[in-house]
């Protein structure tokens, strides 16, 4: 039987979502306590990776269960107690929301209809805001010409431009459906909706797209490089603590 886990994290203390060798991950803190749970040994499947430090407010997962004899049937741990107990045992940065049957093809990575991150930046200094958000004292961006730019580049591209060299994806090319910054007093959102993403893809946008905003680059240097998969001279980094994976979407 089939089961998705919705859940969501605070990845400041993990090397990311997917089990490593020499770090903790996401992944490898539930499997532990879960196998202990369903008292087998049990692998959950993510709906993606997210890099070390990034945060997730939604997540979804799948794993699958055998069934054990009528007197020990696991059927009765999942609708009961589970997650009081899961959440009992996971890390206060872990939290699982929801457990639900699904039919048994149902794949949380393969069958994911879109994804949306957002990235936080904050213009002054904010002790509570430090952990997920980005500090930029520089706040005159302009947000009309990088939206602008954005919807240049919405539906099917080859985004190899922003793909961290020496992926292993098998192509590069991804649909992406919605994207905007929307800025404030004190902060500046990005937000990102995309069929898939690669790895590191939503940080060097987001990076590309603040140099754009402070002319440090141009509407058509950045244009030319997604069209015709150039390189794209972007100096400015963007750290992990201000990603959040926002949402995932299924045809449930």
């Amino acid at each position: 039987m089939r089961y998705f886990l919705e859940l969501s994290y605070n990845g400041k203390n993990y090397c990311g979502w997917q089990r490593q060798d020499n770090a903790i991950s996401v992944q490898e803190t539930i499997e532990e306590n879960l196998s202990k749970i369903l008292n087998q040994k049990t692998e959950i499947v993510g709906c993606g990776r997210t890099d070390a430090g990034v945060h997730a407010k939604q997540y979804f997962s799948h794993f699958d269960v055998m069934p054990k004899s009528t007197e020990g049937d696991i059927l009765n741990v999942l609708p009961g107690n589970f997650l009081y107990r899961i959440n009992n045992m996971l890390p206060n940065d872990i939290s699982i929301q929801q457990v639900f049957e699904v039919k048994p093809n149902l794949h949380a990575r393969f069958d994911a209809t879109s994804r949306t991150y957002k990235y936080f930046i904050h213009f002054q200094k904010n002790p509570f805001l430090e952990e997920h958000s980005f500090l930029l004292s520089n706040k005159k961006f302009d947000v009309e010409k990088m939206n602008r730019c954005l919807q240049q580049i919405f539906g099917e591209h080859d985004f190899h431009t922003f793909e961290k060299k020496g992926s292993d994806n098998k192509t590069s090319i991804c649909t992406l459906e919605n994207a905007f910054f929307e800025q404030t007093e004190t902060e500046l959102v990005f937000t990102i909706t995309a069929n898939r993403f690669l790895r590191n893809m939503v940080r060097r946008i987001t990076a590309a797209f603040l140099m754009l905003g402070l002319n440090q680059l141009t509407e058509a240097e950045i244009i030319t490089a997604v069209l015709e998969k150039k390189e794209l001279q972007v100096k400015l980094a963007v750290p992990a603590k201000g990603l959040f994976l926002w949402e995932i979407k299924y045809d449930f």
